[in-house]
Formats: C-alpha cells, sequence, structure tokens
C-alpha cells in the first residue's frame, strides 16, 4: 500500500518526536503483553503431558478425572495431591508468574500482606493474592476499559458536533446551550452518586462515565464543521445535488478528523484516570476484579506494606506518561506548522 505524501509527512513528525515515539513502542510492547496475560500470570499449566496426551490447562477446562482424580469438577492444578497424580505419569509446564489475579497463595510463610519473596515477586495484598499479577491484568483492563470507552465517547461526540456545526441555527444554539449545562455540572459527584445506585460491572461504568466523557470533543468537531459548512467544495456538492449526510462523511469530516484525533491519547488518559478513581473510592468495578485503584486503595490502608501502594503509583505514572507523551506526538504530527523534520 502506498502512502500519500501527506501521510508520509505526518509520519515522520511523529518519529522525530524521539519521546513520543519511543513511549509509543514502549506502550505497545507492554499493552501485547498484557494481552497474553493469561500466558504470563495464570494458576494453570500452559501445557500438560499425561500418559502420552497433551492437554492445555490455560485454554479449556479438564475435570480432575481427566488425570487419575476422584471429582469431575475442573482441576485444581496447585492442589498438592493432583500435581503428584500427573507428575507421575507426565510433566506440567507453569507460566513464569503460577497466579492469576484471583489466586490466593495459601503456602505464605508470613501473614498477608506478604512482602516480595521468590513466589510472589512484587509480594501479596491483604487478600495473599500476588500483586504482579494483578498488575499485569489491572493494566490490560484499564487500557481495554480507557479504548472502548474513547471509541464510544469519540463517536458520539463527533456526531454531535458534526450535526451542530454543520446545520447552525437554531439548532446549534440549542444543542450549545444544553452541552454548556450538561458540562457544567459536578460530574465527579454525579458519576459518584449513580455508581453507588447501580451494581458495579464493567457496563454499567462504562455507561456511566460516558455520560460526561463525549463532551470533551463536541467543540473541536462543530468549530471545524463550521469553518468548512461554507467551502466552495461543500457547496458544490451541494448545488450537485449530494445529500447532508453524504458531504458530512465524506468531505467535511476528513478535515475535523484532523484536529479530533490529536485529543484521543488525552481522552485515554482520562478514562484510565476515571476508572483508577472510582475503583479507589470503591464505586468502580466489582470486588475482586484486578483493579489498579483497588490496589491503591490496599495501598493507603496497609501503610506497612509499602509495596502495594509504591507498586500501583509505578504503574499508573508509567501508564499515564506514555500516554502523554504518546499525545504531544501525535499533536505534532499533525499540525501543519511543523515542517522542520
Amino acid at each position: 500500500m502506498t502512502l500519500s505524501p501527506l501521510t508520509r509527512r505526518r509520519l515522520k513528525q511523529f518519529s522525530a518526536n524521539r519521546r513520543g515515539f519511543v513511549s509509543f513502542w514502549i506502550f505497545l510492547v507492554l499493552f501485547v503483553l498484557a494481552l497474553g496475560a493469561n500466558f504470563i500470570a495464570n494458576d494453570k499449566p500452559l501445557l500438560i503431558q499425561f500418559k502420552g496426551a497433551l492437554y492445555v490447562p490455560v485454554l479449556k477446562a479438564y475435570p480432575e478425572t481427566t488425570f487419575g482424580g476422584d471429582f469431575e469438577t475442573e482441576t485444581d492444578y496447585r492442589d498438592p495431591f493432583v500435581q503428584e497424580l500427573i507428575n507421575k505419569q507426565g510433566w506440567m509446564l507453569w507460566p513464569p508468574i503460577p497466579f492469576s489475579y484471583d489466586t490466593i497463595n495459601y503456602n505464605l510463610t508470613q501473614p498477608a500482606p506478604a512482602p516480595p519473596s521468590t513466589a510472589n515477586w512484587i509480594g501479596t495484598d491483604d487478600q495473599g493474592r500476588d500483586v504482579l499479577a494483578r498488575v499485569i491484568y489491572g493494566f490490560r483492563l484499564s487500557v481495554l476499559f480507557g479504548l472502548i470507552l474513547t471509541i464510544i465517547s469519540a463517536i458520539v461526540g463527533i456526531a454531535a458536533g458534526a450535526v451542530q456545526g454543520y446545520y447552525g441555527g437554531r439548532l446549534d444554539l440549542t444543542l450549545q446551550r444544553v452541552i454548556e449545562i450538561w458540562s457544567s455540572m459536578p460530574s465527579l459527584y454525579i458519576l459518584i452518586i449513580f455508581s453507588s445506585i447501580f451494581a458495579p460491572g464493567f457496563w454499567t461504568l462504562l455507561a456511566i462515565l460516558l455520560l460526561f466523557s463525549w463532551v470533551s470533543l463536541v467543540d473541536v468537531v462543530r468549530a471545524e464543521f463550521l469553518r468548512a459548512r461554507n467551502f466552495d467544495y461543500v457547496r458544490a456538492a451541494r448545488a450537485l445535488g449530494v445529500s447532508n449526510p453524504v458531504i458530512m462523511w465524506r468531505h467535511v469530516l476528513p478535515n475535523a478528523m484532523v484536529a479530533t484525533l490529536t485529543y484521543f491519547p488525552f481522552i485515554l488518559t482520562g478514562s484510565i484516570t476515571a476508572l483508577t478513581s472510582l475503583d479507589f473510592l470503591g464505586l468502580g468495578l466489582p470486588p475482586g476484579s484486578p483493579s489498579l485503584g483497588e490496589l491503591l486503595a490496599q495501598g493507603k490502608n496497609n501503610l506497612q506494606a509499602p509495596w502495594l501502594g509504591i507498586t500501583a503509583f509505578v504503574t499508573l505514572a508509567l501508564m499515564l506518561t506514555l500516554l502523554t507523551f504518546i499525545g504531544e506526538a501525535v499533536r505534532d504530527a499533525f499540525d501543519p506548522r511543523k515542517t522542520n523534520i
């Protein structure tokens, strides 16, 4: 596929920002690794060889009777009895971290939260769960939540801004007053109230945060559509009988997206911060979910276990810093004034 000169220039501008370019690759590697969290941190073996047959517990559930046990329920591979049965006639290949985000280590030599050890590299939380496993799963959950919220917010915000800017008039004035009133409301308090009323859940929390996150893109898109709706190519399209939705989609929206794309990394950062804040207050994801905000709360409640707060802080600081640097590089890439490569 041949890239246009404009796209090549933007890619060069993006790579010219060394801090943002390096941050992009670091974040991409971390995100790809987090997507494979089940193969990095799990309480199930990656591969089992038993009586000459191969099994993949990380992908498929097997009853205990498969390995000579007594129960038809799913095998608990951390059970010493099951491990002895398998090791007598085969072997098990464990992931680097033999704990999932909800696995409780019952073999701790110290009361939970236990300090870092050879078994738990960054220690355990106050329930005996491996901190490193929860950080990996929490990183994946936070980024995926932020990406989904950013995409949906962008769709709603761009649609609202496009309608306002293209049609103008009373419709624009009415929607603008509604948005001004809505954006002036204390969003954090409303989010806390909604979160305390509805049962916590991934999609419920996503819908609650969507109530306010879409507003940030409306003004940018509205301004671009107001500016472009009277351009000659738009008037020519109208004169040729092209419908308004087609003009908005094919001719005006591509120009508006140039300014809009620069906001995406910052919206993603805000989405992750909002999720972490609600989890920290205990109003976010359901209890037991791999949450960085919940890990921060544990650090606050267990000052005698500094590895909890430090781990959560370093993870969030690294994630948000990388996204901020990426956003700066994207902004430079779409800035027409930056021509020195």
